[in-house]
């Protein structure tokens, strides 16, 4: 961003921009997403949205880390309980929780992934923080054997957001056999006699 927003007013200026570019760009796709067209519909002027952010590749920076907090939402999802969980439920609720936060706009996440240039979509500090949170919300504590948490976090990681994104494309996201599946997928990999071995 170009600004950072400190009044309330202000607060909520950006919210709503990149609220209606979240729409606009699920809509309408990057070629037609447009920086006066978010202005309009969030109802602020074209001057202001430059404020805060000065292109639409700032915008979809935005819509990326909003994505990425609803990732993690996900994951700390999966660790609250009122009783101990067992690591198989540990990653059933991951795996569903990552689903359910894809599936609240399959539309843009397409746009995303296949249309948005891969220099404007590129991992930035959002993506290390997700990596970070990561590691820390499942691997260290569904895992604590562990030998490589951080490695087995990027693992884990790849592997929901590979399988989910071409569950995207393909319409397969309430499909309960993809969630069950890909449960096991990781719980096989997490269990401690995989992951507390070294493999030579």
């Amino acid at each position: 961003m170009r600004k950072t927003p400190r009044q309330s007013r202000s607060c909520e200026t950006v919210e709503a921009i990149v609220e209606a570019a979240t729409r606009i760009l699920g809509r309408r796709g990057w070629a037609r997403f447009t920086t006066n067209e978010v202005a309009k519909v969030a109802g602020v002027s074209i001057g202001s949205l430059y404020q805060y952010f000065p292109n639409k590749a700032a915008l979809v920076a935005a819509i990326k880390r909003r994505h990425v907090a609803d990732l993690l939402r996900a994951c700390e999802a999966a660790f609250e309980t009122n009783r101990p969980l067992t690591l198989e439920e540990r990653v059933e609720r991951l795996v569903r929780g990552v689903i359910d936060a894809h599936a609240i706009d399959p539309a843009l996440h397409r746009v995303l992934e296949e249309e948005v240039p891969r220099e404007v979509s590129a991992a930035g500090e959002f993506q290390i923080h997700k990596l970070s949170q990561l590691t820390t919300l499942f691997v260290t504590n569904a895992c604590e054997r562990a030998t490589d948490p951080e490695m087995i976090a990027r693992v884990v990681e790849f592997a929901l957001e590979g399988v989910i994104h071409r569950a995207a494309r393909a319409r397969e996201l309430g499909s309960p056999a993809l969630a069950r599946e890909l449960t096991r997928l990781v719980y096989a990999y997490l269990k401690p006699d995989v992951t507390s071995k070294q493999l030579k």
